[in-house]
């Protein structure tokens, strides 16, 4: 897989630059005084980690993303320097079943306070994936969903093994903030200090995801097709949370090569659907989605999975890239 997303904001810029090694100014058990400057030295595994954690945190964290710039978040391969320096966090805030390697790590470095932010929601089961295992079997139910035929489709590839439980929870604003809830009372917990500062930043990010849940739901109700494809399948609790139907090209990775018989899948699909676009990422290569569109005389589109902000972003945090892909969604279905 290709190196494609990135995280250059500038908030991320200095926490980069600063490395890993600044956790070393104090250890996990010392999370109330936190660091030399008196902040939560906070670990964030990649972008929807770090977004919660500094709207949440505010002034009182200094956050590290372990996902830096150039490294693309599934592939992500931690160097023994970074894996040793995730002991001297003072919280670490993970998404288990994203990035493999630091799973692993994280369970290495048993700072007290880990939170794994699939735990604060219910994770669901949206078919195969092609080439990724995002983990969870053990973890909870795995639940079908009408009207949302998954990151396959109902024309999931034949002979390959259903994945585990969709990671994707942050492309869903509700399942998001019941994460931020989550994050919030347990930064609560590990800084009780500042607790009462925690609280008003969580109830006022929630407040914004809930304003960004309603104006999807009212910018979705009324659509010419409920079918959008794409080529990175990210996207299924969304589309189940407003009565879509996403058709992934070939699964996971936005770059990978689908199936002669997908193609052939995605063909019937998209006539008896009625789909306009084809969706693919800022950072990945169009080739696919531009060859597809070409033979289905479709057009092409950019639906950004948010696994980290670049200057190619369609806003410069959150919730301005899901606004940006609430207006591709819109004009893509035919929204009335």
């Amino acid at each position: 897989m290709n190196v494609r997303r990135l995280i250059p904001t500038a908030a991320v810029a200095g926490a980069v630059a600063l490395g890993l090694t600044t956790l070393s100014a104090c250890s996990s058990s010392d999370a109330a005084e936190g660091g030399s400057d008196g902040k939560l030295n906070v670990v964030a595994s990649f972008y929807p980690m770090q977004f919660l954690a500094e709207e949440i945190g505010g002034s009182h964290v200094s956050v590290t993303t372990l996902t830096k710039p150039g490294t693309e978040p599934h592939d992500l391969e931690l160097s023994p320097r970074q894996t040793g320096g995730l002991s001297d966090a003072d919280y670490i805030l993970f998404l288990k079943g994203v990035q493999p390697a630091v799973d692993d790590a994280v369970e290495q470095a048993g700072v007290k306070n880990t939170v794994d932010a699939a735990k604060l929601t219910t994770l669901e089961n949206h078919g195969s994936e092609v080439g990724h295992d995002h983990g969870h079997e053990e973890e909870g139910e795995e639940h079908g969903h009408e009207g949302e035929r998954g990151h396959e489709g109902e024309h999931g590839h034949e002979g390959e093994e259903e994945a585990g439980l969709d990671p994707h929870i942050w492309l869903d604003p509700v399942k998001y903030a019941e994460v931020a809830e989550g994050v919030g009372k347990s930064l609560e917990k590990a800084d009780p200090d500042h607790a009462a500062d925690y609280r008003k930043n969580t109830d006022a990010l929630v407040t914004e995801l809930n304003t960004l849940n309603t104006a999807y739901e009212t910018g979705l109700k009324n659509t010419s097709t409920k079918t959008f494809i794409t080529t990175h399948s990210a996207f299924g609790y969304l589309a189940e949370r407003y009565g879509l139907t996403q058709e992934g090209i070939a699964g996971i990775d936005p770059e990978a090569e689908p199936s002669p018989a997908r193609i052939d899948e995605i063909h019937t699909v998209a006539e008896e659907s009625k789909a306009t676009t084809v969706f693919f990422e800022t950072l990945a290569s169009d080739k696919t989605a531009n060859t597809l569109a070409k033979d289905l005389g479709l057009k092409t589109g950019v639906l950004d999975p948010l696994e980290g902000i670049t200057d190619k972003s369609a806003g410069a945090d959150y919730i301005e890239v899901m606004k940006s892909n609430l207006t591709a969604l819109q004009k893509a279905l035919g929204a009335k």
